[in-house]
């Protein structure tokens, strides 16, 4: 198993106090979470992309510039880049540019977005995004493997003989598709061969486990082999405690007000944005949290790798509110007391 650590930048009123953080000190904790991680011996660290809601990652692609040039070794992804709403000429030349500062460590996941409302901040219709994600998608990964492109599409003016540059620093970036709710997505990445990442973030894992099977299936049914079907799997954060009993004790008040302040009463019903784990109990029990003692937690993600056969797990550690000193402490006893155990029951091929 390989390890990646997720920060959306998230940017909401911290769920006990109140206190809501200047822009400028989150973001100077995601970096130093970043260089951290690589530190620690994460293999990579990942961004995310949301134009609403209380986030500050509108330009992940400037963050991990950042990161690119603090850091050396660990990969650098995107947590997803919303291609749907982006114009595939610009991702092409801002993440190919990234690439060549970091030297190649660089790989996107492509999605959607879980964010009700981009879509008509940038005046596209809401309706028509599955269609935006696929023809734009399709136009960015033609920009990075050829040159002098002839393109004509639905969603932006035609371009004939295009190069962009800067190219990729060894050739077209790696491509994961994130999934959360929709078979969409897994199809998309099972037709071109690409990898999955599924969020496993909200929603039960039998729902998660439902959007791998079908991508496994369908890649194999385009003709491509099974035994080169890459899957990552998210996770709805990171705490970690002694034992059971003195990690509920810690942790509870704090988890339970953080979905009380995040839930969606316009959303309810929609898979994908609102936790039915409301109690800590059971979201240690049956959720996709990482909350527990480390052999709870091991024990978890063995049981997502059991489920989805997976190569790479994502952990969070910056949605629950917690000092960035708290943060590290928890990277620290992830890499220590838990990634081992992991990588050794669950090993995989993935970066070798």
């Amino acid at each position: 198993m390989r390890f990646s650590v997720l920060s959306l930048v998230g940017h909401a009123p911290h769920p006990l106090t109140g206190e809501l953080r200047p822009a400028a000190d989150r973001f100077h904790e995601v970096i130093e979470t970043g260089v951290a991680a690589e530190r620690l011996g994460f293999d990579a660290y990942a961004v995310g992309e949301r134009h609403a809601g209380p986030f500050l990652s509108s330009s992940p692609g400037v963050v991990l510039g950042a990161l690119a040039a603090r850091t050396t070794a660990i990969r650098l992804l995107t947590g997803v880049t919303v291609v749907a709403i982006l114009d595939p000429v610009r991702v092409a030349e801002d993440f190919a540019t990234l690439d060549q500062i970091a030297r190649g460590r660089v790989e996107l996941v492509v999605g959607k977005g879980a964010e009700a409302g981009h879509f008509s901040l940038f005046g596209l219709d809401e309706e028509r995004q599955w269609d935006l994600q696929r023809e734009k998608y399709e136009l960015l990964r033609r920009l990075w493997a050829e040159e002098g492109v002839d393109w004509e599409g639905e969603f932006r003016p035609p371009l004939k003989d295009v190069t962009t540059v800067p190219r990729p620093y060894a050739g077209p970036l790696r491509v994961w598709h994130g999934s959360a709710t929709s078979l969409d997505s897994p199809e998309l990445a099972a037709r071109h061969g690409d990898p999955l990442f599924t969020a496993n973030a909200v929603q039960p894992r039998e729902a998660y486990a439902r959007l791998v099977a079908h991508y496994r299936r369908r890649f194999e049914e385009h003709g491509h082999d099974p035994a080169t079907a890459r899957v990552a799997a998210g996770s709805g954060g990171l705490l970690i405690g002694d034992t059971p009993r003195r990690t509920v004790a810690r942790y509870k008040e704090l988890y339970e007000a953080r979905v009380a302040q995040s839930f969606k009463p316009h959303l309810e019903g929609r898979a994908g944005y609102n936790t039915p784990f409301r109690t800590i109990e059971d979201a240690i029990a049956d959720g996709p949290q990482l909350i527990g003692s480390p052999q709870q937690i091991i024990d978890k993600i063995l049981g997502f790798h059991a489920a989805y056969g997976h190569d790479l797990q994502s952990v969070t550690v910056d949605g629950f509110g917690l000092a960035l000193g708290e943060q590290l402490e928890t990277l620290q006893r992830f890499a220590e007391e838990i990634a081992p155990v992991v990588r050794r029951e669950a090993p995989t091929t993935l970066w070798d």
